[in-house]
């Protein structure tokens, strides 16, 4: 026997009446077999990503009403994942009425965010028919019934026994809406903004989580947070400025084309989707004055640039800084709970919420920087035109 383990490698002995074993090659061996998991999990997670983001760019190129789609089903799988975690671990399969109740909510705040989407976006569409014009009027009070028919089924389908698990699943069932439906709602509303609002911050997001990777699988060192053991402070740090860089690229690349910059609307006439437009001020190319130090370092005194590129470093150092997060709170939730991803849809990566975790975070800050620092300034500007051109003709009356 002993010849015999001598031969596979190992070596032997008899002590105390029974063989004992060295640990050396066993170690070699399990390290070798996790790294080799290792390479194979990266290349999985690799070979997927790179699909994903073909069938990302795929999407864009069939057009808004493509990405619509997709946000809406992405949405629906989000919910669906999060929906069975507080199944399974609160083991509520059995309670009354309350797995349709949470997919009957689901309807009603869908129903009611994009009620408000075409009333604000397809007025022309609602004029003309006369049912959407009923619909339309009486929308939000439509909404409120509905949610209200839900409400109340759910108090009588209270049964004594799973009063505290009823009212923990109506609690999940909510918060799962606000997280979700809401901010995918935000998520088309500054796709309507213009495709350039829904590409640049998605792909901000999609580069940092890439970069920071990479800079964390060749430099990682130092440990970032005991939520996520992996996550490093050099890929933190590398995946910020990789990101900045990227996002103002990227937004320097589209803000050229009139097709990602105009806000979408819609054709009464043809029945389609049209991005044709005047393009506004921040995608416009502009000229400006660099900082003295640049100026000396560079020898450049002026640097020409579509102001949207500027905000794109902002937009950057959002997804790059606080859009983590995000990922962070999604795994403090998944070690609550003591699972390791939402689902297991795609291989390497885990289930669909696993890889929109940030990207809902992203959502709703853009659609915040959008409303405080692109909306108000345009209308601030608007409103300012009539007395600049009131003063210019007071002044030309003055001087004739």
């Amino acid at each position: 026997l002993e010849g015999e383990k001598r031969g596979k490698g190992c070596k032997c002995s008899q002590r105390d009446g029974g063989w004992s074993v060295s640990t050396a090659q066993t170690g070699n061996s399990s390290i070798l077999i996790s790294n080799l998991h290792r390479w194979k999990n990266y290349w999985i997670r690799g070979v997927l990503s790179l699909a994903m983001i073909s069938g990302f760019f795929l999407i864009i190129y069939m057009g808004p009403i493509a990405l619509i789609l997709v946000v809406m089903s992405v949405q629906i799988k989000c919910f669906q994942e999060i929906i069975t975690i507080g199944y399974r671990v609160y083991h509520s399969y059995d309670l009354p009425w309350f797995r349709t109740l949470s997919w009957y909510f689901l309807i009603c705040v869908n129903y009611f965010f994009y009620g408000e989407t075409v009333a604000d976006y397809f007025g022309a569409l609602v004029q003309r028919e006369e049912p959407l014009q009923f619909l339309a009027r009486y929308h939000r009070f439509i909404s409120f019934a509905l949610y209200l028919a839900g409400f109340c089924m759910f108090v009588l389908s209270l049964v004594k026994k799973h009063y505290r698990l009823q009212f923990y699943m109506f609690a999940w069932t909510h918060v799962t809406l606000l997280i979700v439906v809401t901010q995918s709602h935000l998520v088309i509303q500054n796709l309507f903004e213009g495709m350039i609002w829904f590409i640049v911050p998605i792909s901000i997001v999609i580069c940092n989580d890439i970069m920071a990777y990479l800079f964390g699988f060749f430099f990682g060192r130092t440990p970032l947070i005991k939520l996520s053991p992996k996550k490093t402070w050099e890929g933190f740090i590398g995946g910020f400025f990789a990101t900045v860089v990227f996002g103002f690229i990227l937004a320097y690349l589209l803000s050229q084309f009139q097709c990602f910059v105009c806000p979408v609307g819609f054709n009464s006439e043809s029945n389609s989707f049209t991005v044709e437009c005047e393009p506004s001020d921040i995608f416009v190319m502009q000229e400006y004055t660099l900082p003295t130090v640049l100026q000396n370092t560079l020898t450049w005194k002026t640097v020409n640039l579509y102001p949207f590129a500027i905000h794109s470093i902002f937009l950057s150092s959002f997804g790059s800084l606080i859009g983590p997060f995000g990922g962070f709170f999604a795994s403090g939730f998944k070690r609550a709970f003591k699972i390791k991803d939402f689902a297991n849809t795609i291989p390497g990566h885990g289930g669909i919420m696993d890889r929109f975790d940030c990207q809902y975070l992203m959502a709703t800050f853009t659609h915040v920087y959008i409303a405080s620092f692109i909306v108000i300034v345009i209308k601030i500007r608007l409103i300012e035109q009539p007395y600049r051109r009131l003063h210019a003709v007071r002044v030309r009356g003055s001087c004739d």
